[in-house]
């Protein structure tokens, strides 16, 4: 990582990149030319406006993106109280960003590809709007650039940004405390600053001579009480008595097609086992609720024929975990939020034997459960792959909802990370991005 003095004389270097080339722009292109307005342009004026580059790839990013520019455009209109002042701020991002006053250069689902078949059949598209992206902010270089999470397309723009004397701020780390933790040279060859969702990840940053700021996550300030289990109920149309539990298969249809028959088969042993016992699924989008319900039609109903008590919920994830006594949760961001709720959980993952393997050989973690991983020991059961059985999840779940003493261990450990994650992301981000500029400004002027 450079020092104050070595970025700010990086910052007034002659802003060109090689490798913005205009044949790499041909007209031709399926991408269309930077430049279409998605959104307004600017927000409000200054003497000297703010440049702000910015670029999130999916949905989850856009919400990070808004409530960071939010928070910038709050913070940087306090430093000149009585003066208008303007920020332009200009990328890729979606409702939530454009809202928030970013000019967006193309529209965001051309970023928003998951799966390998879909990925390799986009690069070309990906490479070209990247390139592009790369030509525009070198030719008219931003006082900062933003690059919110999707490292494989940020990551490598963020580098020729950063080599043509832009400063550069990631948003969300990579998970290289998980696997292919090598990433790291790359990441501090292409960032000045690593904005942290997590207060252990700054930690191995730091280790590695790179500038980090742990800033909280901002799924901890938007969930602040312990829910109301009865309100749930009375929400969702599910009875007041009897044992809940929430199955999230997950939010991607390759998720969905592998965890559904799993969660279902589980469902089947635990009705077997209790026959009151209700289940609630909520399910992001009709594409993944009409595969569930094909799977349900396969797997919903116990060896006897009885059917299986299911209620399929249209995205609603939080209120059926507030309804729930306890949660069966595909390993993501789910395990988090589900923390932030105090449910009591059980952490599962089943994918391609090609994929296990490969990730097990780039992991260096034991655990992959957030829970876990922020309690630093096994907090929460976690069955993955050849453990993940109907009669292992059912049993584990069946402990969760016959022991509510174990509950309450686990659950003082999940107000306890809670708090810790709750540091008011959107203002911290925004005044670390602000204090950098603080820091290259003062740099530049101790260069000259």
């Amino acid at each position: 990582m450079a020092g104050k003095q070595d970025l700010g004389k990086r910052c007034v270097k002659k802003h060109f990149d090689p490798c913005c080339t205009q044949s790499a722009m041909s007209a031709r292109s399926p991408v269309p030319a930077l430049g279409r307005v998605y959104g307004p342009k600017v927000i409000d004026h200054p003497e000297k406006p703010l440049r702000i580059a910015i670029v999130a790839g999916e949905p989850s990013g856009d919400l990070l993106g808004a409530g960071l520019l939010r928070a910038i455009v709050r913070q940087w209109e306090q430093r000149s109280p009585g003066r208008q002042s303007r920020i332009q701020i200009e990328g890729i991002g979606g409702p939530e960003m454009i809202a928030a006053g970013c000019h967006s250069l193309a529209s965001m689902e051309r970023l928003s590809v998951a799966g390998l078949s879909e990925v390799l059949a986009r690069v070309p598209e990906l490479l070209l709007l990247r390139a592009r992206l790369a030509k525009r902010f070198c030719g008219h270089p931003p006082d900062v650039f933003i690059g919110i999470d999707a490292p494989d397309f940020n990551l490598s723009l963020e580098k020729k940004l950063r080599q043509s004397g832009i400063p550069v701020v990631h948003y969300v780390s990579p998970t290289v405390w998980a696997w292919r933790g090598y990433r790291i040279k790359k990441i501090a060859r292409a960032v000045d600053l690593m904005l942290t969702l997590f207060p252990f990840e700054e930690e191995i940053y730091t280790k590695n001579r790179m500038q980090a700021q742990f800033v909280g996550h901002p799924l901890a300030d938007a969930i602040t009480d312990a829910p109301d289990k009865e309100k749930a109920r009375r929400a969702l149309g599910l009875p007041s008595g009897g044992k809940i539990v929430a199955l999230l298969p997950g939010s991607r249809l390759n998720e969905v097609k592998s965890m559904a028959p799993l969660m279902l088969r589980t469902a089947r042993w635990l009705t077997e086992r209790q026959p009151g016992i209700r289940f609630v699924v909520p399910l992001i989008n009709t594409v993944t609720r009409d595969y569930f319900q094909k799977a349900r039609a396969q797997e919903g109903r116990t060896k006897e024929g009885r059917e299986i008590a299911i209620t399929v919920l249209d995205k609603q994830a939080r209120t059926a975990m507030a309804a729930a006594d306890a949660v069966l949760v595909t390993v993501g961001t789910a395990t988090l939020e589900t923390l932030l709720m105090q449910r009591p959980m059980v952490i599962t993952l089943r994918v391609s034997p090609l994929t296990y393997h490969i990730g097990k050989s780039l992991a260096t973690v034991d655990s992959i459960g957030l829970p876990n991983l922020l309690a630093g020991r096994p907090l929460v059961p976690e069955l993955l792959q050849k453990d993940a059985t109907p009669e292992k999840l059912g049993e584990a779940v069946l402990a969760l909802l016959e022991n509510p003493q174990a509950w309450t261990k686990m659950q003082t450990e999940f107000r306890k990370i809670g708090e810790t994650l709750r540091k008011g992301a959107d203002e911290s981000s925004a005044a670390a991005v602000l204090r950098l500029l603080d820091n290259i400004d003062y740099a530049k002027t101790k260069a000259r």
